[in-house]
């Protein structure tokens, strides 16, 4: 009996608790400037037996669990006693283990298939792929995937309905930007036009999108292009989640050589800061939900409803510039670092006390900086 499976690197953090399940291996385009993540890595297309084979051995593991869980008089249910148990036992240094544990425990109701452009695989297989992971676990009750906008413009609102049908809830989309220039300087490999009809072709056949976008990658010299024409696309668009990924120059990728060769300016967080309100300043949407859910974000409570919360965005952006530049060192040393997540945390004077002692320590501004760049690349 097969109990173990693939697992792909990555996910949204809004998939934290999502059961993973590996539908086509690495990224068929990785040529993007800004992305390490799949580095000299094949892409390679997994059979419907090869993905079923995979779902099967997560049944028999989460039948297991819940055996289990039975035995230790939890009625079937995955919680802390039976991780605890688990822990004693050891099944913790069993990833496959680990992984569907952790997936019952928080509810066993999300999925996400992996890796980076699922959807490039053939309808019908995904279909295929879709019917028999409802059948085995009729409990999942949302099903999303990552997506390239080059894939999806290529697909039918027809095909997109019937994955819908099948039991795919939401898509992830990498738009990055909605300006030309900038996809060309990162390398996309699309257009905002394909980006628009990508967009168009999902949100047609009623199924969820999320579109993320990066917040200073046009670098200074695009800085207000891409946050104008990004806009000006999703505006088209009009996507359920638009979410941001403000950029770091990861060292060893492309972006990192083009800026080594002088061909890309960063900006400051203050700058894409100032970007990022302009972003928001151009939307005009209905029903669409800003998230600013990423560690490398700055000002993580950016976050609200259009057109509602519009207003309400723009003044955390305002709230920051009306801090003392020596509180927005501080606070910018804190949120880096992982102490803060949002501004408020700096009224907690024992931690603000501490941050300032850490800054005061720092020979330089050049310094802080440095420090603050290597800490980001450990979030990447």
């Amino acid at each position: 009996m097969q109990n173990s499976f693939e697992q792909g690197p990555i996910r949204p953090p809004s998939e934290a608790s999502s059961l993973l399940i590996r539908v086509t291996r690495n990224c068929p385009w990785n040529k993007c400037a800004f992305c390490h993540t799949y580095g000299g890595e094949k892409f390679s297309l997994r059979s419907v037996a090869e993905v079923t084979a995979d779902i099967q051995a997560m049944k028999n593991i989460a039948d297991n669990l819940v055996e289990i869980s039975r035995q230790q008089g939890q009625g079937g249910i995955v919680n802390r006693i039976v991780l605890k148990h688990m822990f004693e036992k050891g099944m913790f240094n069993d990833e496959f283990y680990q992984s569907v544990a952790s997936w019952l425990y928080f509810g066993g109701e999300n999925v996400f298939l992996q890796d980076a452009d699922s959807l490039i695989l053939k309808t019908e297989n995904m279909l295929e792929i879709l019917e028999y992971l409802l059948r085995v676990f009729p409990g999942i009750k949302r099903i999303t995937t990552y997506c390239r906008s080059h894939t999806a413009a290529r697909k039918s609102s027809r095909e997109f309905q019937q994955l819908r049908e099948a039991g795919l809830t939401r898509i992830h989309i990498g738009m990055e930007s909605g300006c030309d220039e900038v996809l060309q300087l990162i390398r996309k490999g699309v257009t905002a036009q394909e980006h628009i009809k990508a967009g168009l072709n999902i949100r047609q056949a009623g199924m969820e999108l999320s579109e993320y976008v990066i917040p200073g990658l046009g670098g200074v010299e695009w800085s207000d292009k891409h946050a104008s024409e990004t806009a000006l696309v999703l505006n088209e668009i009009n996507p359920d989640f638009i979410r941001l990924r403000t950029l770091h120059v990861v060292p060893g990728t492309n972006l990192a050589a083009i800026r080594a060769a002088g061909n890309f300016r960063e900006q400051s967080d203050e700058a894409i800061l100032r970007e990022i309100k302009l972003f928001i300043e151009k939307l005009d949407l209905q029903k669409t939900r800003l998230v600013s859910d990423h560690i490398l974000n700055l000002l993580e409570e950016i976050e609200g409803q259009f057109p509602e919360e519009k207003e309400k965005m723009l003044s955390v952006i305002d709230k920051y510039f009306a801090m003392s530049a020596p509180e927005r060192l501080i606070y910018r040393l804190g949120r880096r670092s992982g102490i803060l997540r949002k501004m408020a945390d700096l009224d907690d004077r024992g931690i603000y006390a501490r941050l300032k002692t850490v800054a005061d320590e720092y020979r330089s501004t050049e310094e802080m900086e440095r420090n603050i760049a290597e800490i980001m690349n450990n979030y990447i």
